[in-house]
């Protein structure tokens, strides 16, 4: 290493939300003279536990983490406190003493799709996630059930799809859609490439979007306002949350053995509103993106 260093550890390294938030990192980090070392666990409890002990014979001055969807003991973690190298976690709340954790608030953001939806006039809508049980993505399910429910609009388990937030998933997740009876009229989409695919197989398939069915995706990548019709999304602001996990660390890491209380930093999220949900009636009441 060239100079003192901090380890990152992610549990993949593709997809828009960890690469933004892996730019805002380094941005801050590299910005204070800071070596960074990008760990990738592969989803994997026991490798993220290997790549602990790495980086723990490493010397990293400070940790960030995301943490696998198998982690659920954070004892892999004890060590860097004991030796005074302080740890936030991103993307998922994590409760540990001496820790920090910076998120979005995912059931809010369940919420935000759930209201756009209904208030486009939609009453059968359907979801698409990876998770309804934990993690992320059970979060926006709860919110968007709980929205919904707000509303007096029923949810069946038939309207439910969980599969893969991939190409493979998204085209699964329309046929899904085009063989219920009666067919949806809306779907969340918790990822968006996933909702682009699904969209464009539906239009193939001669559903007319948003007209027949309404889209709205997640994370606000780049494709999303190239798909035709561009992408109704929430905005995952990885850059910001990249950006504000270095600057908690870099707090801890000043305030040296003096106690430093747990927080959880919320980073604001928000619809972005594009035609993919629009119906026609209302379409001017929104500043499209």
């Amino acid at each position: 290493m060239k100079g003192p260093a901090i380890g990152i550890i992610v549990p993949r390294m593709d997809g828009y939300p960890i690469t933004s938030a892996l730019r805002g990192m380094g941005e801050v980090l590299e910005s204070h003279g800071y070596e960074v070392m990008i760990t990738n666990s592969h989803g994997s409890r026991q490798q993220e536990e290997e790549i602990a002990r790495l980086l723990m014979g490493q010397g990293v001055r400070g940790i960030i983490a995301s943490v696998s969807a198998e982690t659920s003991k954070l004892h892999h973690f004890n060590a860097f406190l004991r030796h005074g190298v302080p740890i936030v976690f991103f993307d998922q709340v994590k409760k540990m003493e001496k820790t920090s954790s910076v998120v979005i608030d995912n059931h809010w953001c369940g919420w935000l799709a759930a209201e756009h939806l209904v208030q486009q006039g939609c009453r059968r809508i359907a979801i698409f996630t990876s998770d309804v049980r934990q993690g992320v993505d059970g979060q926006r399910y709860e919110g968007f059930l709980q929205r919904l429910r707000s509303f007096g609009i029923s949810f069946s388990r038939e309207l439910l799809i969980v599969g893969e937030m991939d190409e493979r998933g998204g085209a699964n997740a329309a046929a899904r859609l085009l063989a219920m009876d009666p067919m949806p009229d809306a779907v969340f989409v918790t990822g968006d490439l996933a909702a682009a695919v699904c969209m464009n197989t539906l239009r193939d398939a001669g559903v007319r979007v948003p007209h027949d069915l309404a889209i709205v995706g997640f994370n606000n990548e780049p494709a999303a306002r190239l798909v035709k019709p561009s992408l109704t999304t929430i905005d995952y602001p990885g850059v910001e949350i990249g950006r504000t996990a270095a600057e908690s660390l870099l707090k801890r890491m000043s305030a040296g053995p003096a106690p430093v209380e747990p927080q959880t930093i919320i980073v604001p999220a928000r619809l972005i509103v594009r035609h993919s949900s629009l119906s026609l009636p209302t379409e001017e009441k929104y500043a499209v993106v």
